[in-house]
């Protein structure tokens, strides 16, 4: 474990490299922003545990990282579970010693009218967006106090600046505009006990991931989407994570915003 003092001396070094051999949790990584990003984080130096519901696509990723010489963990999870997010945690302190990075990368959203939307799309894009995201803080915050240091990056989206993607994603650009609140609200209650813990946000716009696939409930159309622009690829946001991981100990970025060119919402 990193003491006060290495950790002192690792923010000295450039960049990413003062993270080496620490541990990181990159949620919903079993595809898109989250694998991306996972590999990044592996590459440089850092153990990486991934965890998303599909077990085999997580395995992959393990095998991945392993072959580009990274330690990686795979957890499978149903983040809609509070047991399931506890014993995430548990079981990375039980293995690996606790988290100093977390990605909050787990997330998604239903194209629907809010006034017909059912019930249980809505609650399920509450639970994964807001409710699992915030118990993930609350859980990464006690290894990193313990430990005196860490860094949690929110992944929240345009639509957390505006509702974006026409009417439809009303309630998902609600639960993005949360994570932009409880991140606000969550670095002001660090900020207030001097905490050195590091929190900010990344809200992408178009990203060429399954997201919009599932979100859309056609491939298709996803796939027209892109034709319109060249969107922003999962390392993309991989590149402004490693940036902010990067940042001096100093140093506290809010939000990164980043559009393709030509996206015009």
């Amino acid at each position: 474990m990193m003491t006060k003092e290495n950790q002192e001396s690792a923010d000295r070094l450039p960049g990413i490299s003062k993270w080496e051999n620490e541990v990181a949790l990159v949620t919903g990584a079993s595809s898109g922003i989250g694998w991306g990003v996972a590999l990044a984080l592996g590459r440089a130096g850092m153990r990486v545990v991934v965890t998303g519901r599909r077990t085999e696509q997580l395995g992959e990723l393990v095998g991945l990282l392993n072959d580009n010489e990274a330690e990686g963990l795979a957890i499978p999870a149903d983040f809609s579970r509070e047991e399931d997010i506890a014993e995430v945690f548990e079981r990375i302190r039980s293995e690996w010693g606790g988290i100093r990075v977390l990605i909050n990368n787990a997330g998604l959203g239903y194209q629907e009218d809010l006034a017909q939307a059912s019930t249980q799309s809505l609650r399920e894009m509450l639970d994964i967006n807001v409710l699992a995201l915030t118990l993930c803080m609350q859980e990464a915050i006690k290894d990193m106090e313990s430990a005196g240091f860490g860094q949690i990056i929110n992944i929240s989206s345009i639509g957390g600046h505006r509702v974006s993607f026409g009417k439809q994603f009303g309630m998902y650009a609600a639960t993005k505009h949360a994570v932009r609140a409880l991140t606000e609200a969550m670095w002001g209650e660090l900020a207030a006990k001097g905490s050195p813990i590091k929190i900010g946000t990344i809200s992408p716009g178009k990203v060429e991931t399954e997201w919009h696939a599932k979100a859309f409930g056609d491939a298709g159309k996803a796939q027209q989407g892109y034709a319109e622009m060249k969107p922003l690829q999962p390392d993309d946001i991989a590149d402004a994570v490693c940036y902010l991981l990067g940042t001096p100990a100093h140093v506290q970025i809010s939000d990164i915003t980043l559009r393709p060119i030509g996206q015009k919402e």
